[in-house]
């Protein structure tokens, strides 16, 4: 099945709309980066910061990336997202920072939950806003969407940073007719979401048309896994069996990545772009709703860490 065999998807209107987006986000890109001194983009090894990245280079080409990618390493990643990490920004010839959570935890920055169930993903926030004062970043590039999260749904484009990389959704600067106001007041940092008004599904479209590459976890394979919470976490590494949980063998793919302690699988037989696209078109939960454990822990898990200064 190609893109344009999928349920209710006209090829040319599918193509518009992709270019549109495409326009807009390395539109985007070249005024926060013209506006700023020193911006950094983010990078997950996920998905969503592939594309955000493969724009970022597009937008600069022939020329190289005038700014570096920042990785907030856990410490608890899938050993294919590090590998894919590396090699790509390699091919790309990017300077690539990795802030360390690890690091963070040693210097005593942030205290390590401990337990079967303990997480890093909510330390990375002070790892990333040491990470920004260290390297006197003044602009970070995220590939957050508005349908991932409520938060992320309330949160604009330009998202305005404290002097502590707080939040504030009362003080958000409007966007009227798609015009943005990338000008920075005295301590703050600004974060930009160029991605905000893609889809999943726009993504995937994108990663196809233009044969961006991805970890490999992002298409079906055999793994050993535990059921937990409704959540199919991958077995080893952070992930410790508590009793009475059995492992099993699963031929899953992961819809996102991150925290491997926290990030479920999904059971897929889709191997292939175009069986993932068929199947993210029939999706009805978000990726982050079905397969992050962190997002679930509360009504306002992910407004609480963006508060915090959380990307």
């Amino acid at each position: 099945m190609t893109m344009t065999e999928l349920p209710g998807l006209d090829h040319d209107t599918s193509a518009a709309h992709l270019d549109a987006l495409t326009d807009e986000a390395i539109t985007i890109i070249r005024e926060v980066a013209t506006e700023c001194e020193n911006p950094v983009l983010l990078f997950s090894g996920g998905k969503d910061s592939a594309v955000l990245l493969h724009l970022a280079v597009l937008a600069f080409a022939p020329a190289r990336l005038p700014f570096p990618v920042m990785h907030v390493d856990t410490g608890h990643n899938f050993p294919e997202v590090i590998e894919y990490r590396d090699e790509l920004v390699e091919r790309w010839g990017v300077r690539l920072v990795v802030a360390s959570v690890q690091e963070s935890i040693d210097q005593g920055r942030v205290v390590e939950d401990l337990g079967p169930r303990a997480s890093r993903n909510r330390l990375q926030s002070v790892t990333l806003l040491d990470g920004i004062a260290e390297h006197g970043f003044d602009a970070a590039f995220g590939g957050g969407r508005r349908d991932e999260d409520k938060a992320r749904a309330k949160e604009r484009i330009l998202s305005f940073r404290d002097r502590q990389g707080r939040w504030d959704p009362r003080q958000q600067r409007p966007e009227p007719w798609a015009l943005l106001n990338p000008r920075i007041r005295k301590g703050e940092h600004l974060r930009a979401f160029p991605l905000s008004n893609w889809t999943e599904l726009d993504i995937w479209q994108y990663i196809a048309r233009h044969d961006v590459p991805l970890p490999s976890i992002y298409y079906s394979h055999t793994r050993t896994v535990v059921r937990r919470d409704g959540m199919l976490l991958s077995v080893g590494g952070p992930v410790v069996l508590e009793p009475g949980e059995q492992p099993f063998d699963a031929v899953v793919r992961y819809r996102t990545v991150g925290d491997a302690s926290c990030t479920g699988a999904v059971e897929s037989e889709a191997s292939t772009i175009e069986h993932v696209l068929a199947e993210v078109a029939a999706a009805r939960i978000t990726e982050r709703g079905a397969t992050r454990a962190d997002d679930t822990f509360s009504e306002s898990a992910m407004e609480d860490r963006k508060r915090e200064g959380y990307f």
